[in-house]
């Protein structure tokens, strides 16, 4: 198959990021990656320097392109997507609503007040991706994308109807219902553990910390609807990991992190996923053309090789003095990558 492409990735910064990169450099041709360091990626320049620390840090003979993007505050200035817009290397805006997920409390409070930026953007036909959730303490776990589709993504929707969005990580039939609905200029990313857990993956052998991710792991009938949209052949889902690495520090804790870390087996995870559906046929076009045709980018010509071959992922990997876990950690996988 192509390389493929992961449309949603972070990497973090300085020695996180070294650990974690070659992961996906091995096995993606390109990543969309995403700005919440700390602090935030908010301007062209930072985003520029951020994506340099990246390439250094790239293992010798891997060719791999970070796409990067900008934190949208409720302080980020017209000016700047203009600017984003004649720069090459930046593809897109990230909008958190703020205090969603991990770095997120400098995001949007008032997303309102920024139509004059996503006027700009439409405009300049520069992709907005979304976190799609309320953070309202009234608001249930699981409902919070629901909530949000309703509350904010359909007004937005309609106020900016050239404007593309990619809702990112969808996680209910709710999400894929309204990514059904709409036009061409709305896409979305799926994670393998959205395909591949349900919300009883949270407690099962006790409670799970490194499977606790923003959005959370949904009811089985979400699930399938996720996996028959992933599967469906549709060009507006595409691959998109949202591998988020935390040290076990951050996770085995009274207050754990969210994010799911499955860099060093995520293509081989989506093909689990795809071939249980019954569908492994439809996973190239999901994982290198999908998300390549909406951003508007040539497709990968250089291709890997998916071998049956079962293998077992590591249970540890080390990270700055600490492990990471990843996901799936010593369990067995049918499929492995073959880059050779």
């Amino acid at each position: 198959m192509p390389y493929p492409d992961d449309m949603h990735l972070h990497l973090r910064d300085q020695e996180e990021m070294h650990s974690v990169l070659e992961f996906s450099a091995r096995q993606f041709a390109r990543a969309v990656i995403m700005p919440n360091l700390q602090p935030p990626v908010h301007t062209c320049e930072q985003a520029l320097q951020y994506r340099q620390r990246i390439l250094d840090a790239c293992p010798e003979g891997l060719h791999f392109e970070p796409l990067m993007t900008l934190y949208l505050s409720d302080a980020t200035p017209v000016q700047e997507i203009a600017r984003l817009a004649r720069t090459p290397g930046i593809v897109a805006v990230k909008y958190y609503p703020a205090g969603a997920t991990t770095y997120s409390e400098q995001g949007v409070r008032h997303i309102e007040r920024l139509d004059p930026v996503l006027e700009a953007m439409q405009k300049h036909d520069v992709p907005l991706l979304i976190h799609g959730e309320v953070t309202g303490q009234d608001v249930d776990i699981f409902d919070r994308e629901a909530r949000f589709i309703d509350q904010i993504l359909v007004p937005l929707r309609g106020r900016f109807p050239q404007l593309r969005m990619v809702l990112e990580h969808i996680s209910t039939r709710e999400a894929v219902d309204f990514i059904n609905a709409a036009g061409e200029a709305t896409a979305a990313t799926i994670t393998p553990q959205h395909l591949l857990l349900n919300r009883n993956a949270l407690f099962q052998g006790g409670l799970q910390t490194h499977h606790y991710c923003l959005p959370v792991l949904q009811a089985e009938a979400h699930r399938r609807a996720v996996i028959e949209a992933a599967t469906s052949g549709s060009p507006r889902y595409f691959l998109g990991t949202d591998s988020a690495p935390h040290p076990r520090r951050r996770k085995e804790c009274p207050s754990a992190c969210a994010g799911v870390f499955s860099a060093p087996a995520a293509l081989a995870l989506y093909a689990e996923a795809f071939d249980a559906a019954g569908q492994l046929a439809r996973l190239p076009a999901f994982a290198a053309h999908h998300g390549a045709d909406f951003y508007h980018l040539a497709r990968n010509t250089a291709r890997l090789r998916l071998d049956r071959k079962a293998w077992t992922i590591p249970t540890r990997y080390p990270c700055n003095g600490d492990q990471l876990v990843p996901l799936g950690a010593g369990q067995r996988c049918t499929w492995q990558v073959n880059v050779t």
